[in-house]
């Protein structure tokens, strides 16, 4: 809680006048009663009409400062709970961010949406409750106890005795409810997975006529939100009754002893009525204490799930100068890469004895790997499904860092590299397109928004998509659906192309991103690519695309059983002599005639 609430303090100066006309509106409001016995005893009772007058005024007059300072305290609550919220959000997006894979691979997609929406929400709103109204509850019950005893002991104490009861009650239900309501948000992810999972794969769920399984499926994991939800909301609800039963029962003793009092001569009427008053103020409060609870309950849950994400091991790469870096992208910096001159990376890229396995898991995907690239070499890297080709160039960016081994980078090892000249020097095409809700300029851009209109367009004719675009009905300013729903594979593959192209890497990877396009197009773009001075480092399972590459790797579960040109392992490759011959021969030599 305190990491969480560490952010408001930004906007204490708003919190603070909050709490103070709160206060305000509270001693108006407590001293209320008090006025009431005076009009009582001292005016009605008298029958002196000038006292009514006076103490009415001042009652009035209270009433009117009560009002104006409720809706200060609602501004200020309301400035800082947004505020708050806002800086909270923020930061646990940048925290996002600065994550490695291995960090990010912790978290469910679903639960980080639920995280920086529904938890920063929720605690939002309590900060504004506990501005406005949390802090008020217990202070109208103190203030109203109080007062009963300013105004009568005897009386006053009979609704003193009910405040250890109902304290050690609500500590116990706050306790509980915390645990189940943080079921209730974990439970939240599970549906908002479901709902992710089904609102992405919709065309294959209704080409496989799976619409009943998956209805079924989120109908589950409703259930079980909807069971979490009733079971915590059941104990805070319950509650309610209980408190109010605690405290009738304490207005009933006020009742039947001050009627005693009074037949004594102990207490007068109007003591009696203030003292009921106050009573009845306390069952003001305690009426919405569970709804505060139940809130209450829900921001500890959230604010130890936002801690979670908040305290998580911050990625190895990210220094303070790269966060500033990030804080200026947002402000509209380009992300590439700003090292030019005798010092920038050229290309050459070197794996010493590189082995690699996955966080948590004791599995080898990459074992002894070596070889080297210099600058302007294209290199092929070729093998079956989870043979570690994806692993392979995850490495050079250092997405993840290897467990043995060397990466170096121009002679120098990776991981003495500022990561926002490593990662700026390279164009990463993955094997999942992915594209942005905008323009097909945008999403070119967005690979380098400094690039001019000629840059883009450049890098969109080496990518073989030039033509394509001038084509659409807006040319470069087409919309694009979500996730370009509205282009093809071979289109979206290459729209990718040009968004890396228009970084001018040194270094480009190609992550089997040319694989929906058809040999002439593969043909065209692979021509270009020898006109750029960039290292070019390719996944493919075509053979088209390896025979003329200046390396080639081949990968069999996670190591290098051979390397060389297409005419070395030729010679020196059974293995790939097979992929050659199964792939046909016409294939190659249509491809090579291209070049």
């Amino acid at each position: 809680m305190n990491l969480i609430f560490s952010y408001l303090k930004r906007y204490r100066v708003a919190a603070i006048a909050a709490l103070v006309m709160m206060l305000i509106e509270l001693s108006v409001e407590l001293s209320q009663p008090l006025l009431i016995s005076k009009i009582i005893d001292n005016g009605i009772r008298e029958k002196d009409n000038s006292v009514v007058w006076l103490w009415g005024g001042v009652l009035a007059v209270s009433a009117i400062i009560a009002f104006a300072a409720g809706v200060l305290s609602s501004f200020f609550a309301s400035h800082a709970s947004q505020g708050f919220a806002f800086d909270l959000r923020d930061k646990l997006y940048e925290k996002v961010q600065s994550f490695t894979y291995e960090v990010f691979s912790r978290f469910p997609t679903s639960s980080l949406i639920t995280r920086l929406t529904g938890d920063v929400t929720q605690l939002q709103d309590t900060i504004f409750m506990g501005l406005r109204f949390m802090t008020r509850v217990p202070l109208v019950v103190l203030g109203s106890v109080i007062m009963a005893l300013v105004v009568h002991v005897k009386l006053g104490l009979l609704l003193t005795v009910t405040l250890p009861v109902l304290i050690l009650f609500l500590a116990w239900v706050i306790r509980r409810s915390s645990d189940l309501f943080r079921s209730v948000q974990v439970r939240l992810d599970g549906v908002n997975g479901v709902i992710q999972e089904n609102l992405t794969g919709i065309r294959l769920i209704r080409v496989f006529v799976r619409m009943g399984h998956e209805i079924g499926r989120f109908a589950s994991f409703s259930g079980e939100l909807m069971k979490s939800t009733v079971a915590a909301l059941r104990l805070t609800e319950t509650t309610a009754p209980l408190i109010m039963l605690i405290v009738n029962a304490g207005i009933m003793a006020v009742l039947w002893f001050g009627r005693i009092e009074i037949s004594a001569g102990e207490a007068t009427l109007g003591q009696t009525v203030a003292v009921i008053n106050y009573s009845l103020r306390t069952i003001g409060a305690m009426s919405a204490l569970s709804s505060i609870m139940a809130t209450f309950s829900r921001a500890i849950a959230s604010s130890q799930r936002v801690a979670e994400v908040m305290s998580a091991d911050a990625a190895t790469d990210v220094t303070a100068e790269q966060a500033e870096q990030a804080n200026e992208r947002k402000r509209g910096v380009s992300g590439i890469s700003d090292y030019t001159g005798p010092d920038a990376i050229q290309g050459e890229v070197e794996f010493e004895n590189v082995s690699f396995s996955y966080p948590g898991s004791e599995i080898a995907v990459l074992e002894e790997i070596s070889f080297k690239v210099k600058p302007g070499e294209r290199v092929a890297i070729m093998g079956a499904t989870g043979s570690g080709k994806s692993s392979l160039v995850g490495l050079i960016p250092r997405l993840y860092e290897q467990n043995h081994g060397v990466i170096s980078i121009d002679g120098v090892d990776s991981s003495e590299l500022d990561i926002a000249k490593l990662r700026g020097a390279i164009g990463y095409v993955p094997q999942e397109v992915l594209l942005f809700t905008g323009s097909v300029r945008d999403n070119i851009a967005w690979g380098n928004e400094h690039a001019t209109r000629e840059e883009i367009e450049r890098a969109a004719a080496a990518a073989q998509i030039h033509e394509t675009v001038t084509g659409l009905p807006q040319g470069y300013d087409t919309k694009l659906g979500q996730r370009g729903v509205n282009l093809s594979g071979g289109q979206k593959q290459r729209l990718t192309i040009a968004r890396a192209l228009v970084r001018k890497p040194a270094i480009l990877i190609l992550d089997d991103s040319t694989s929906a396009l058809d040999a002439v197009t593969e043909g065209l773009l692979l021509e270009e690519l020898k006109h750029m001075s960039c290292t070019t480092i390719l996944i493919t399972q075509k053979i088209s695309s390896t025979v003329s590459a200046d390396l080639i790797l081949l990968l069999d579960e996670g190591r290098l059983i051979a390397k060389g040109t297409h005419g070395e392992l030729m010679t020196g490759s059974s293995l790939y002599r097979k992929i050659y011959e199964s792939q046909g021969k016409e294939a190659v030599h249509h491809v090579q005639s291209i070049n």
